[in-house]
């Protein structure tokens, strides 16, 4: 396996374990720098997201139909996707 692979492996075994413990109850966040501004914006997009389905949540008293819930999980992911976006990109020097 050549040093790409095994930092890509490496990178997406991150992903997946930040993934699981930011659906055990951490929203996502903004953690990408400015040298990649549409990634970082594409985050700061899924944390307000979030956001406002905590805020539908809190008006709708939870009885969503657990399908807010469904999607802050997805917003997890989709934030953790692009966390390894920007650390593949970093990896191979842009």
């Amino acid at each position: 396996m050549n040093t790409k692979m095994k930092i890509r492996v490496a990178g997406t075994f991150a992903a997946l374990l930040f993934a699981g413990v930011a659906v055990a109850g951490q929203g996502p966040v903004v953690n990408i720098g400015d040298k990649f501004p549409n990634l970082r914006e594409a985050q700061e997009h899924i944390v307000a997201a979030y956001n406002k389905l905590d805020q539908a949540q809190a008006a709708n008293h939870n009885e969503l139909g657990g399908h807010a819930s469904k999607a802050k999980e997805y917003l997890v992911k989709a934030d953790a996707e692009i966390r390894e976006a920007a650390n593949t990109a970093k990896a191979e020097g842009h």
